[in-house]
């Protein structure tokens, strides 16, 4: 039951921040084209948070 649950909550965790990510990146957007770079942005979202993560710990 842990396994399941686990894999629910990460799949809810990312829809939650796909879904504010491209909420963020739309709202500012000031053409149609960087309204789609903002949505494409959402998707590798968490790519992009442990790239600069690791940029900072590594320093």
């Amino acid at each position: 039951m842990g396994k399941r649950c686990n894999d629910v909550c990460g799949g809810a965790g990312y829809s939650v921040g796909f879904i504010g990510a491209l909420v963020y990146y739309v709202q500012y957007a000031e053409s149609f084209g960087a309204g789609a770079l903002g949505a494409l942005k959402a998707l590798v979202w968490p790519a992009m948070l442990v790239y600069q993560l690791l940029g900072l710990l590594n320093g």
